[in-house]
C-alpha cells in the first residue's frame, strides 16, 4: 500500500470506530440531560441504569477496536487467547438475541492472528440481523494457524462488498467504513501468506483462513 492508502485505509478504521461508539455515547449525553431534569427517585434510578450501561458498551467497544484495529500492546507479540474471548463475549453479550460458543485449543495467538479472528468475529455479529449464534474457534498445526468464525441465524445477512473486500477485490478509493475492517483483514492475510473462505447461505456464514504461525506455536 501506498502512504496515501495507508491513511485512508486509517481514517475509515477510524469512521467505523465512531460509528460503532456513537449510539452509546449519544446515550449517555441523553441520560445525563434526562438526569439532570429528573426529580422523581425511580426515574432517576432508571436513568443511572441506563448510564451505566452505555458507559459499559462504550468501554467495550474501544477495547475490542483498540486490539482489533489498533496496536494493543505493541507489535509481533502473542496474545493470550483469554483476552479475545472476553472482547467477543462483551460484545455478544450486549445482544440478548445472540450467543457464543467458543473452540480455542491455544493458550496463545500471534497478534495478527488475534486481529483477524477479532474483525472476523464483527462480521459475523454484523450478520446476525436477527439474532443467532456465534462460534468462534481456532488452533495451529503443521505450521499454521486456523481460524474459523461461523454465525447460524434465522437470517443471515452477508454485503457482497464485504467478501469482496475480504479477498482483495475493492479498491482503497471503492472502500466504507463498512467495508474497511474487511480490507484490513485482507491486507493482514497478504502479510501472513494467509488465505481465505467465505460460504453464506441464508441461515449461515462460514468464514475460514488459514495463515502462518510463528515458529514457536508451531505444532
Amino acid at each position: 500500500m501506498t502512504a496515501n492508502s495507508q491513511l485512508d485505509l486509517a481514517a475509515l478504521l477510524c469512521s467505523r470506530l465512531c460509528h460503532d461508539l456513537l449510539s452509546p455515547v449519544g446515550a449517555i449525553n441523553n441520560g445525563l440531560e434526562l438526569l439532570a431534569d429528573e426529580k422523581d427517585p425511580e426515574m432517576r434510578q432508571r436513568c443511572l441504569e441506563l448510564l451505566e450501561q452505555s458507559a459499559r458498551t462504550s468501554a467495550n467497544k474501544l477495547k475490542f477496536f483498540r486490539l482489533a484495529f489498533g496496536a494493543a500492546g505493541g507489535f509481533g507479540e502473542m496474545v493470550p487467547s483469554e483476552e479475545p474471548q472476553q472482547l467477543i463475549t462483551a460484545l455478544v453479550d450486549a445482544n440478548d438475541r445472540l450467543s457464543l460458543e467458543w473452540a480455542m485449543s491455544e493458550a496463545k495467538l500471534a497478534k495478527p492472528a488475534v486481529k483477524v479472528l477479532l474483525n472476523l468475529a464483527a462480521i459475523g455479529i454484523d450478520a446476525l440481523v436477527r439474532g443467532g449464534e456465534l462460534k468462534v474457534g481456532a488452533e495451529t498445526r503443521g505450521g499454521q494457524t486456523e481460524i474459523v468464525i461461523a454465525a447460524t441465524g434465522k437470517k443471515v445477512v452477508f454485503d457482497e462488498t464485504i467478501g469482496a473486500a475480504l479477498n482483495g477485490k475493492l479498491a482503497t478509493a471503492e472502500l466504507s467504513g463498512r467495508t474497511a475492517p474487511a480490507h484490513m483483514v485482507h491486507l493482514l492475510l497478504q502479510d501472513e501468506g494467509g488465505r481465505i473462505q467465505v460460504a453464506h447461505a441464508e441461515d449461515r456464514l462460514i468464514i475460514g483462513v488459514t495463515m502462518s504461525a510463528p515458529e514457536g506455536l508451531i505444532g
